[in-house]
């Protein structure tokens, strides 16, 4: 239990909580307080120990990360689009551009990333720089949902070997998904662009 670097009785409520205790867990790894991998091996433990619930814990965590992120990105856009322009100066036209049109793919390549990866600075960039919140809430929930589902399924698969699995393996599983997804986000976008209606 060392692992969590957490005091014991703070530990035992959490696990004791179940799906709220993870829920929790990951709003607040989302928000202020860094946790890094923390929710992932409490995902991971849980689910070992009740392999039917894997999918409630699993979309806890997902519930809990977006939520706290969904915080986040408010916290960013209000009042701080004004202070990214100064800023940023003459590139922030371009940047505020490249957020718009390709905010998506961003913030689920952020997502998907593990620790170290410094995701919180893209959720506030997001806000930050007006990432409409539909595009945003659309890409958080499908990073996360994948993440930890599949850490879910790692859990009931390869049993108490998962943690050791998901450290040795992370982020290959990462760059694997992400490769995935960004090949089909391309080929979508190009049948997109050359479908009926849409603009040359």
């Amino acid at each position: 239990m060392d692992k969590y670097h957490l005091p014991a009785w703070l530990l035992k409520a959490i696990t004791v909580s179940g799906g709220f205790g993870l829920l929790g867990l990951s709003f607040l790894d989302s928000t202020i307080l860094p946790f890094p991998s923390l929710n992932d091996l409490l995902l991971i433990d849980l689910c070992i120990e009740s392999p039917l619930r894997m999918p409630y814990y699993a979309a806890m965590a997902t519930l809990g990360s977006v939520a706290g992120s969904v915080l986040l990105y408010f916290l960013a856009r209000k009042g701080e689009e004004a202070a990214f322009h100064k800023k940023a100066g003459s590139q922030a036209p371009r940047i505020h551009h490249w957020i718009v049109r390709n905010g998506f793919a961003t913030v689920v390549v952020a997502a998907l990333l593990p620790p170290p990866t410094p995701f919180k600075l893209f959720v506030l960039a997001a806000g930050a720089l007006g990432m409409p919140f539909r595009t945003f809430l659309a890409a958080m929930s499908f990073a996360r949902g994948v993440r930890f589902f599949a850490e879910g399924y790692l859990a009931i698969r390869y049993g108490p070997q998962a943690t050791r699995f998901l450290i040795a393996h992370s982020m290959g599983f990462a760059i694997s998904t992400i490769a995935f997804f960004l090949a089909f986000f391309w080929i979508l976008r190009v049948s997109m662009r050359g479908s009926p209606g849409q603009k040359a």
